[in-house]
């Protein structure tokens, strides 16, 4: 019981600095009149846009509720799980709403301290991103904690279960509270990605390329859609996303050491691993700082000083953590260390790919002197090679963290070294997550100095913070991807010994021991599988296509019939295209998102359990290579475009610059809405298989 109140208090610690970080942003000045004015604009759009989100999903999970508890009463389900659906998509919200309360709260007093120096707009951008991090750690600890007690007490005491079978149990049921993150977190994604990438395709192609005015320039009736865009897309988005890989890869672990036989101790180490992880991260927030006129290296490094703190402490943790929990099992730690290099050298390699400071991306800046086109071409073709280095590290990962806790003597250890190697990867998540969400912020302070005709030299500043946002997303993503594998595979497992543990109580005899490939209803899963991240990506392009459709046709409707508009003596109608941009992606969310939770329902229904597997490796297979390569090429046509504004091959308003920039649209799509979903769609399906698990048993036509 003391290791669970350690867990509880871990939450508390990450909240209490969470409200302190929040009481300190808003202490700070905002600046003059009119960048609070902006600042505001920002803010409206934004809660305006999750307001409408939240009734949409509101009658989605008020339906999934009345179906899951249909289940309880059928006996498919334990009571718990209708509510723990509830709670799961509740604290994802949460997140993901105070994420977007202080990004926007930070934007104005970001600019107003770059005024100062470097230094000071990186703290209190750093310090807004470090909110969305702590508090996604602090409310996922808060949630399993809180469960782990109540499941825990009920099956001791109510329905008396005693050693392995009370830990199965606890955790069986604790698995299904995912689907509620995960199922809030793809509507989060997906809307929040349509809505950002939508506004920042028509203000780009309609304000830089059609009428040559500057990026965030006030003229433009998108600018205030496409900053808020940056909000419910980057802040609020990623961090229910992460939220729930954060949780997934939690509970799917601790259900591996259930189904490996360890007992408490092997339980509960995941959530100690996590609680010293909170504590890393917040050592780590102290050594984030930097010189005034530093360079991008020298503000990367800055950054990366914080997390390597954080990661080397989280390494010495662990190791006190297993060597006193689980010492005849001491591999295990192995496994911990092996995810955080993976998270690390994924980083790296996005880095290489996107990053204009290496070869990749400046050669496809290059293709750009000969039309948009061949730059397209070159982007698309870097895409598709750069998933080699993820795909390699994180086969690399499980092998090793497989055979080094092992696997090869005992499998379900070797299963359970797989998940702590994902829990390893995303330990230090309150601090890797906070260089992530930092960027957003930075972006829109340089959108505020624009709009509010700041000295050059602020816009120098906040352009500064801004690239290096840029270079954190796309490591992020790389992040982000790589932990979803990790989690998506230790889910397919964890599905896998919770078939076993269904069928065992409903009374039904299943051989889950071995899944052949020469089964037809594993193959046909499998190519199902490998389709579905394809047709979900499909959907997801054609609603920023037919959504960035409608805000040009807006954006240049006024630039005709608003006199003036151009020549800066009108002001724009921005709250108009916020509106329609708000309404179009919450239309456009709802096919795609359905789509995840219906096609494993049908898929285990018609294919049986064993199809149900081959549907999630395809999946998986498909997806994750899939989401590097769209991460990827956007991130690098992203850059490839800076490149060129910095002076390169003509710098703005040249040939060069103007095919970047729609290159740069292409891109965008790829690497903040299509892609950055299908880490969620590889989870949301593995939970659905799980929580639909006793209906696919009783009812599948393949038996």
């Amino acid at each position: 019981m003391t290791a669970i109140l350690f867990v509880f208090a871990g939450s508390i610690i990450a909240l209490g600095f969470c409200a302190y970080l929040i009481f300190w942003i808003l202490k700070q000045p905002e600046g003059s009149e009119k960048m609070k004015t902006i600042s505001n604009y920002i803010y409206q759009g934004a809660r305006g846009y999750l307001w409408q989100q939240y009734k949409v999903v509101l009658l989605f999970f008020v339906i999934v509720f009345c179906i899951l508890y249909f289940m309880y009463l059928k006996g498919f389900l334990v009571v718990f799980v209708p509510f723990a659906f509830l709670t799961g998509g509740l604290f994802s919200g949460f997140c993901g709403w105070l994420g977007m309360f202080v990004a926007t709260k930070s934007n104005a007093r970001t600019a107003h301290a770059a005024q100062q120096s470097l230094n000071k707009g990186l703290r209190v951008a750093f310090s807004g991103g470090t909110v969305m991090g702590l508090m996604v750690v602090g409310l996922g600890l808060l949630e399993m904690s809180a469960w782990f007690i109540v499941l825990r007490w009920y099956f001791t005491y109510r329905q008396p279960l005693a050693g392995n079978e009370l830990f199965t149990a606890i955790t069986s049921t604790m698995l299904c509270f995912g689907m509620g993150a995960s199922s809030y977190a793809l509507f989060a994604r997906l809307g929040g990605g349509i809505y950002t990438k939508a506004a920042d395709v028509g203000a780009d192609l309609v304000g830089k390329v059609e009428a040559g005015i500057p990026e965030d320039d006030p003229r433009n009736p998108a600018v205030i859609a496409d900053q808020v865009g940056d909000n419910v897309g980057d802040v609020a988005g990623m961090g229910a996303d992460l939220y729930e890989s954060y949780v997934d890869s939690i509970v799917a672990t601790m259900a591996l050491a259930a189904a490996a036989g360890l007992g408490f101790k092997g339980v509960i180490t995941p959530l100690l691993m996590a609680v010293c992880g909170v504590i890393a991260s917040l050592i780590g927030y102290f050594f984030v700082q930097t010189k005034e006129g530093a360079t991008q290296k020298g503000l990367l490094r800055a950054l990366r000083k914080g997390v390597w703190t954080a990661a080397g402490l989280v390494v010495v943790f662990s190791f006190l953590i297993i060597k006193f929990y689980l010492p005849e099992n001491f591999g295990i730690f192995w496994s911990v260390v092996i995810g955080l290099l993976a998270g690390v050298l994924i980083g790296q390699f996005t880095e290489f790919f996107t990053s204009a400071g290496y070869k990749p991306t400046q050669k496809l800046a290059d293709t750009a002197k000969t039309g948009p086109a061949t730059l397209i071409i070159e982007g698309i073709a870097l895409g598709m090679l750069s998933p080699f280095g993820a795909v390699l590290v994180v086969g690399i990962a499980i092998i090793s963290s497989f055979a080094l806790s092992g696997g090869f003597a005992n499998f379900s250890m070797g299963l359970y070294g797989v998940g702590i190697s994902a829990v390893g990867m995303l330990s230090t998540l309150g601090i890797t997550l906070s260089t992530d969400a930092y960027g957003p912020i930075a972006d829109n302070a340089g959108g505020v100095s624009e709009m509010a005709e700041l000295p050059p030299e602020v816009r120098q500043r906040t352009d500064q913070l801004d690239s290096l946002g840029n270079t954190t997303a796309a490591t992020g993503k790389g992040f982000a991807i790589g932990s979803a594998a990790l989690t998506a595979l230790a889910l397919i497992v964890a599905y896998r010994d919770h078939i076993v543990h269904e069928a065992a109580r409903l009374g039904v005899n299943i051989d889950m021991s071995s899944v052949s490939l020469f089964e037809p209803n594993v193959i046909i899963g499998i190519f199902i599988g490998a389709m579905m991240p394809f047709v979900f990506c499909s959907l997801s392009l054609k609603a920023v296509g037919r959504t960035a459709g409608a805000i040009i046709e807006e954006v240049r409707r006024q630039f005709r019939e608003i006199t003036g508009l151009l020549e800066g003596k009108a002001e724009a109608d921005y709250s108009r295209c916020v509106a329609l941009t708000t309404k179009a992606a919450q239309k456009e969310m709802i096919l795609p998102s359905l789509l995840a939770i219906i096609a494993p329902i049908i898929t285990g229904i018609l294919l049986g359990v064993k199809g149900e597997v081959g549907l999630l490796i395809g999946a998986l297979s498909s997806g994750f290579v899939l989401a590097v390569m769209m991460a990827n090429s956007g991130g690098s046509w992203d850059n490839a475009k800076k490149y060129i504004e910095e002076g390169k091959l003509g710098g703005k308003g040249s040939a060069a610059h103007k095919a970047a920039v729609i290159g740069d649209t292409v891109g965008d799509p790829f690497k903040d809405t299509a892609g950055p979903s299908l880490n969620i769609l590889l989870k949301l399906m593995s939970m659905v298989s799980i929580v639909f698990s006793a209906v696919i048993i009783s009812y599948s036509l393949f038996k």
